[in-house]
């Protein structure tokens, strides 16, 4: 008899068709770790033997994993993979392993990378610990270390500890570029491009290999910023290819190429006497990189050289008027749905308008018609103050719509945009004055610096008192009493309002709708401010806001503000 399972079930995640993915970290690190060993196998490979003498294929492929393996942990641990390349530098250095140019190559990486990413606190030792240990490998064995071995041992490590710092004080301040990747891309392709091209040559020259190497590498790197910077990167190319023609001859044809597409991203933005001047240069540079012996020089040489430099030249200009016409295309479009959106505001406005002032109309006419039929004493200045109101609420309305007629032309002066609105003192001061008729006691305290703040600034604050007393007076009654607080600091203008517990019940007839306060922060967020709003200490209520001011009229509001001091 078999007795059935008792083993809970447990749900299994799905299977999604990558069971080994990578994620891009990792593969990020496992192709540094790649790279940096092949770059020894193909600086090295050439020192080993295959199996006798001083250094065996083996061994050589040892050092190659000791040295390119660590840069797979830079980005995790770049202090530690810079300490230990600073020593195993001096190691390889010591027993004279052909290593040590793999590895003046990668410690300046790693140190950059450690800038990038920490602080100053591991950043400086390990930047010393480099330096030291450069000194060490460029010092010839038994010679002391000169002046200029230390000038360019720290300067071969400081170039990548400035540009680090750069990079990690530029963090955030690009975001607006639509494609990083492009120039990541770029970066790798052109240092691909120039290692896997000149590698065989670097043995060729008087320099150093690992001097060389570095030269390649950087000219690889500059494809990086060539659609930010595309002149200094075809100034720096040319220079690159001059420098290499001079003292290693093999590897400057190899890098024409990134001049070029230097060149190509530079036509596609520069005018047209600059097009000429870097076509010019481009032909003198590839000239004294691709002649040798001036017998050589034909006709039919000549023409080619300017032709291979054209297309460049002939492709960029095509793709900066591609690039225009699209621009162009897109401000048509986006014209074209502006003028869409003012369509539609503009019937929205008239519906609107014609709601609000049906209603409001009725309401003047009945206001009138009770004044007419004998009203007197205070239910006459009531009715009074009502048909004013609904008179002024219809005027605003007919300026609003015509603002949302034709902006440009209704906003197209500041004396127009202050004609439209009206002064923000009297609005504050005839708040208050409405507030008082209700039955509300208002104090109003407003700064004489006040002034000084802009129109629009002065113009929010006075609608947040409006709202702020129509609250008071919604919430706590016709009995309480309201202090209003107006004043400039020397970077904003603020506004409290505050209020005691009300002596008698709010009326029935004033209904709140909830968005009053939501209202008023939604104003000063529009000019950067806030507002806050809770219970005070004395049972009452207070609200408090702050509108930023302009650069401009700061100067001005301290002078003001120290005048009435």
């Amino acid at each position: 008899m078999r007795w059935p399972s008792t083993r809970r079930f447990v749900p299994q995640r799905p299977f999604t068709g990558r069971p080994f993915a990578l994620s891009r970290g990792t593969a990020l690190d496992i192709g540094l770790a790649v790279g940096g060993t092949g770059l020894d196998v193909l600086v090295s490979a050439g020192s080993w033997s295959g199996g006798s003498g001083p250094a065996p294929a083996w061994v050589g492929m040892g050092f190659a994993l000791l040295a390119g393996l660590p840069m797979g942990l830079v980005r995790r641990w770049p202090g530690p993979v810079a300490v230990y390349l600073s020593v195993l530098l001096v190691v390889c250095d010591q027993i004279g392993a052909f290593t040590v140019n793999t590895l003046q190559v990668l410690l300046p990486i790693s140190v950059g990378v450690l800038a990038r990413s920490r602080g100053w606190g591991w950043t400086a030792p390990a930047a010393v610990l480099a330096s030291a240990a450069t000194a060490v490998n460029l010092a010839d064995p038994g010679i002391a270390l000169t002046s200029n071995t230390w000038f360019y041992s720290v300067g071969l490590i400081a170039a990548p500890v400035l540009i680090g710092r750069y990079l990690r004080g530029q963090e955030g301040r690009r975001k607006e570029d639509p494609a990083p990747l492009l120039d990541l891309l770029l970066a790798g392709g052109g240092v691909a491009l120039s290692v896997l091209t000149t590698w065989p040559y670097w043995h060729s020259g008087e320099p150093p290999v690992w001097a060389v190497a570095l030269g390649v590498m950087l000219a690889g790197l500059a494809l990086g910023v060539v659609r930010h910077l595309p002149g200094a990167v075809l100034l720096l190319e040319s220079l690159v290819l001059v420098v290499a023609d001079q003292y290693v001859p093999r590897t400057g044809n190899s890098l024409q190429l990134l001049a070029l597409v230097a060149l190509g991203v530079f036509a596609t933005r520069a005018a047209w006497p600059w097009v000429a001047a870097a076509y010019a240069l481009t032909c003198s540079v590839s000239a004294i990189v691709i002649v040798d012996d001036p017998a050589d020089v034909t006709p039919f040489r000549v023409l080619a050289l300017m032709m291979m430099v054209t297309a460049p030249v002939a492709i960029g200009r095509y793709v900066g008027v591609r690039q225009a016409q699209t621009r162009h295309a897109a401000e048509l479009a986006a014209e074209r749905d502006r003028a869409g959106r003012l369509a539609e505001r503009e019937r929205i406005a008239r519906e609107v308008h014609d709601i609000v002032a049906h209603h409001v109309g009725a309401m003047v006419l009945r206001a009138s018609a009770a004044q007419y039929a004998g009203a007197d004493g205070p239910a006459a200045e009531a009715l009074a103050d009502i048909r004013d109101t609904g008179h002024r609420v219809l005027e605003d309305l007919r300026g609003l719509l015509a603002v949302l007629r034709d902006p440009d032309e209704a906003l197209g002066s500041d004396l127009m945009l202050a004609n439209m609105l009206a002064d923000p003192g009297d609005v504050l001061r005839d708040a208050v004055s409405r507030m008082s008729a209700a039955g509300l006691r208002v104090d109003l305290r407003l700064a004489p610096e006040v002034e000084r703040a802009p129109l629009v600034v002065r113009a929010s604050a006075a609608r947040i008192v409006q709202e702020g007393l129509t609250n008071v007076l919604k919430h706590a009654g016709p009995g309480a009493r309201a202090e209003v607080h107006v004043a400039m600091r020397p970077d904003a203008l603020t506004v409290e309002v505050r209020n005691g517990p009300g002596t008698s019940r709010p009326p029935d007839v004033l209904p709140s709708h909830g968005q009053g306060i939501a209202g008023m922060r939604e104003r000063a967020r529009a000019f950067g401010g806030h507002v806050t709003a809770g219970p005070a200490g004395n049972g009452g209520w207070r609200l408090t806001a702050s509108l930023p001011v302009p650069g401009e009229n700061r100067s001005e509001c301290r002078r003001m503000a120290g005048r009435f001091a």
